[in-house]
């Protein structure tokens, strides 16, 4: 018993030693024991799994960001990708019907409409909360490569290698807003979600709007300022070919007779003024805050959901997004290898991150810390969306899905320790 005991305490020693300075120290750990003690401790890959397992939950990484020549990840295989295809291939060949389901038939989800509501109310109400926390806790954007910072003091991290950033890789701050922590994807607004796509020659014709609120509107929002058509009858798909009945019959148009033929050069943008004032104390910031959270998550969530019926394309290799079946032929890729593509998009689907793109910025671990990060302890400093750190620097309290990235469980080191650092 006692030797079984020992060797427990040494598997928990190897766990510890893995822990805090990685799997490689714990493997060669692992090897310096003795014969008998590794045979009663267990096998190496019972260690190695409870050491993964253990890592797992205390800290992650965000997202590592692409090279210029990667292409995004595909949220559907490619396997899946090339079996579909080859069904509508083979559908198409045969002269029958193809049974469409809503929203492939034109027609909408109906249990999915409130929760369009809900996604287009929660990013209104988001942008409100977030127009005034950002009045106490200030945002900064450098001018050069379009960093993002949310708190007092500006970060010391040289990260800025970009054309005409200084040698020193240092930032050139200025005061950012709400565009820089919830910045917008646009798409062009689609008249008819089952139309042809918008070409290039009509990219200057279209209005284009926030993608978020172009799924919305295709989900079952209506807007006043963006009208669109609501099918009464079904499309049919007979040996590929879409049929539409409905052009024979009179259109039921949402808003109007008729969609007004002005671009959005020429129609006057809406300011929305939020009544600003001066919070009394931090518990009206924290409320603000806790508000805010709570809509951010609801909008991704509800996003989440209407993305699995409505389809959503991105760019392989550009931000680009288009909230439809197919893509739009404006060849206004600028991205790599777009001679290739003749400057049109590598379109395919997109995710929640494309819609709504998370800028992910340095977590503050103490707001309240007069001294700023730095670049020697940056390996040391964890990341979250700037969305949730400006909500999480104003009392709110962060989810497990995001507590992982701030590396809470680390020990910041002085400066004049870093090297001591294990």
């Amino acid at each position: 018993m006692r030797k079984i005991f020992e060797s427990d305490l040494l598997a928990c020693e190897v766990e510890e030693e893995g822990r805090r300075v990685g799997l490689s120290r714990a493997i060669a750990t692992y090897a310096m024991l003795s014969r008998p003690t590794r045979r009663l401790s267990g096998n190496k890959k019972l260690v190695l799994q409870s050491f993964l397992s253990t890592t797992s939950s205390c800290s992650a990484d965000v997202p590592r960001q692409l090279r210029r020549s990667e292409r995004k990840p595909l949220v559907t295989s490619i396997n899946d990708l090339k079996r579909k295809a080859r069904l509508d291939r083979k559908a198409r060949h045969e002269v029958r019907e193809i049974t469409l389901r809503p929203p492939e038939n034109g027609l909408l989800v109906k249990n999915l409409v409130p929760v369009a509501h809900e996604v287009f109310d929660a990013r209104t109400r988001l942008v409100r909360c977030a127009s005034r926390v950002v009045e106490s806790i200030p945002v900064h954007s450098c001018c050069v490569c379009g960093e993002v910072h949310v708190g007092r003091i500006p970060h010391r991290i040289r990260t800025c290698n970009v054309a005409g950033s200084l040698p020193t890789k240092e930032h050139n701050w200025v005061k950012g807003g709400v565009e820089d922590v919830l910045p917008n994807a646009e798409s062009f607004h689609l008249y008819d979600r089952l139309g042809r796509a918008v070409s290039h020659e009509e990219r200057l014709q279209v209005d284009r709007i926030p993608a978020i609120v172009e799924l919305c509107i295709q989900a079952g929002v209506d807007v006043a300022e963006y009208p669109t058509k609501r099918r009464v009858i079904p499309v049919y798909n007979i040996a590929g070919k879409m049929i539409d009945f409905e052009r024979k019959y009179p259109r039921d148009y949402s808003h109007g007779k008729d969609i007004e033929p002005s671009g959005f050069w020429r129609r006057k943008t809406k300011t929305v003024n939020y009544v600003s004032q001066s919070f009394s104390s931090d518990d009206i910031l924290q409320d603000l805050a806790r508000q805010g959270m709570k809509e951010w998550e609801k909008m991704r969530a509800g996003a989440t959901k209407l993305m699995k019926k409505y389809a959503v394309q991105t760019c392989g290799f550009c931000p680009e997004v288009q909230v439809g079946p197919k893509g739009h032929r404006a060849r206004i890729c600028q991205a790599y290898k777009h001679q290739m593509r003749n400057g049109q998009h590598a379109w395919q689907e997109a995710s929640i991150d494309d819609l709504v793109p998370p800028v992910y910025v340095w977590h503050v671990p103490d707001p309240r810390h007069s001294s700023p990060l730095v670049d020697e302890l940056r390996a040391y400093y964890g990341k979250l969306p700037a969305m949730v750190e400006l909500f999480a620097q104003a009392g709110a309290d962060v989810g497990e899905e995001y507590s992982v990235l701030m590396r809470e469980d680390v020990t910041l080191p002085e400066v004049d320790e870093e090297k001591l650092a294990v």
